[in-house]
């Protein structure tokens, strides 16, 4: 399982340190598309939108945005980007706009927000321009679609889109069908371990705070890992508390309270 590069041990956020990495070329794509109704879309086409040129000013917006992203998300890189471009292409079938946005650089470090940052912010462009007639409008499935480059090489969504649902391993006690629990940072150094099976049969569910009780069960250093204070905890990628319902194929991760560096 890859490491979250964004906490350090002790759970903590920081900037990655790049300095050591080698200056590569690379690239990044990413989506979004903007549902409306068909007439609000006719009249993006036709350009006889009152507010003008709808998709110039939403390219123009995602091209600033992108260069802007370190000031938006924390713990970016301000990176020199030698090429941002947006696409926005009109879509009957949907009705809508799809959004299409490629960073590129030769850097030290990838630029796939960048290239969400400007699908993102063109999006909510389209919407801004958009809203006086047509407030149902929805922004949605914002994505990566490709990046190049760097030390983990060319990715795409196409061919990653069911890497989460891999095989879920097995403890030795294990004689059932499994929920997956995973452990991160300081959690998974003194555990040794970050991942491990626990029996949870099909249509039966738990709580979070009766799994923790299960887990601690197993003795050290388990019990001692999961009485920690302020333990943090997510199901299914969403944060979550000792009442939440747990139930088989779900994914729960615990980690220490992470803090600001």
């Amino acid at each position: 399982m890859n490491k979250l590069t964004h906490l350090d041990a002790r759970g903590q956020a920081r900037m990655v340190d790049v300095s050591e990495k080698k200056v590569t070329a690379r690239t990044a794509t990413a989506s979004a598309r903007v549902r409306m109704s068909a007439a609000t879309l006719q009249h993006i086409v036709e350009g006889t939108h009152a507010k003008g040129d709808v998709l110039a000013t939403a390219r123009i917006a995602g091209i600033q945005a992108a260069k802007r992203t370190p000031d938006l998300i924390p713990l970016c890189h301000p990176l020199m980007l030698s090429k941002v471009t947006v696409d926005l292409i009109p879509d009957a079938s949907l009705p809508g706009v799809l959004v299409e946005a490629t960073c590129k650089l030769a850097g030290q470090t990838g630029v796939e927000m960048e290239a969400l940052t400007a699908a993102s912010v063109a999006a909510l462009t389209l919407y801004d321009m958009c809203k006086a007639v047509d407030k149902g409008m929805v922004i949605e499935d914002i994505k990566v679609l490709e990046k190049t480059g760097g030390k983990s090489g060319d990715w795409t969504y196409e061919s990653m889109q069911h890497a989460d649902s891999k095989p879920v391993v097995e403890t030795k006690t294990a004689v059932g069908p499994q929920l997956q629990v995973r452990f991160f940072a300081e959690l998974r150094e003194a555990l040794s371990e970050d991942e491990l099976s626990v029996e949870l049969g099909e249509g039966e569910e738990t709580t979070v705070a009766a799994l923790i009780e299960q887990i601690k069960a197993k003795g050290e250093p388990w019990a001692t890992v999961l009485n920690r204070p302020n333990l943090l905890v997510a199901v299914n990628r969403e944060m979550s508390h000792p009442d939440s319902v747990v139930r088989f194929g779900d994914e729960v991760a615990f980690f220490p309270p992470v803090t600001g560096g």
